[in-house]
């Protein structure tokens, strides 16, 4: 019995021991800060389809935005695009127009700006399910919408990069809103992912599409979340929100930084 005992609190004072030994427990990565929108000068235009609620994102952004310090432009017209003093100023986009059309020029007018520099940042359909016949603006974005099965129904949200500075102390997180079906460009840096489960559409159980990702086109950067159907879907869920606010201020960043690598190929060649 004291040869028991005594082998217990050795074993007791062994485990004590090492939990005070220091670097037993590797520390995350610190990742790099997030620069400010103090300052910087955003065009948030906004319209199309009311379903996304345009007017509803454009106060609750539109004040954050303006809480962060930065100056913002509001338009409800694609004719903004046309501007070139404006867009040439202008440091970011924040677009919220889903379905719609833009004429060639105005769609001119907007990549060639982000190709010079200009951020673009945007979610759900106001971004990645606008202007379908365009191809040159799907090429800038990485994505387009193809399908929600199911509608509004609860998910569950999975982040990739922990160490990124958009994503960085994030957790796992459930939605109940669309989930996003996406066509995407397999060279971006994918933040976070989504899988889909058979209950509506059974040949795509199991299917993992990307929910958040960033890329470059030409020098500007480009930042995307499929969250956000409705407002209030984005707001109950705290950290779906503070991934879209990130990735607005890492694209607000695009004039101001330098041009990353973000080219992340999932197929060999």
């Amino acid at each position: 019995m004291k040869n028991n005992r005594r082998s217990f609190l050795t074993k007791a004072a062994a485990l004590g021991l090492a939990s005070t030994i220091p670097f037993q427990i590797k520390s995350r990565p610190k990742a790099k800060e997030l620069p400010s929108l103090k300052g910087r000068k955003v065009l948030f235009t906004y319209g199309g389809w009311d379903g996304h609620e345009p007017l509803k994102y454009r106060d609750y952004m539109g004040d954050w935005l303006k809480n962060e310090g930065a100056e913002v432009t509001l338009s409800d017209s694609l004719d903004s695009y046309l501007d070139k003093d404006l867009m040439t100023s202008v440091d970011l986009i924040i677009q919220l127009y889903t379905m719609s059309q833009i004429t060639n020029e105005q769609e001119k007018g907007l990549v060639e700006a982000v190709k010079a520099g200009v951020g673009i940042a945007g979610w759900h359909g106001g971004l990645c399910d606008a202007f379908r016949n365009n191809v040159e603006y799907q090429f800038m974005t990485g994505g387009q919408w193809v399908a929600h099965p199911g509608g509004v129904i609860d998910y569950s949200v999975k982040i990739l990069d922990t160490g990124d500075e958009v994503t960085a102390g994030l957790s796992d997180f459930r939605m109940t809103s669309e989930q996003y079906y996406m066509h995407v460009d397999p060279n971006t840096k994918v933040l976070a992912t989504t899988k889909f489960t058979g209950e509506t559409n059974d040949w795509i159980n199991g299917c993992v599409i990307p929910v958040a990702w960033k890329k470059i086109y030409g020098k500007g950067r480009v930042f995307y979340t499929s969250l956000g159907h409705n407002l209030d879907h984005i707001t109950q869920e705290p950290d779906a929100l503070e991934m879209l606010q990130r990735g607005i201020k890492w694209a607000g960043a695009s004039k101001f930084e330098k041009t990353e690598n973000l080219v992340n190929p999932i197929y060999s060649s």
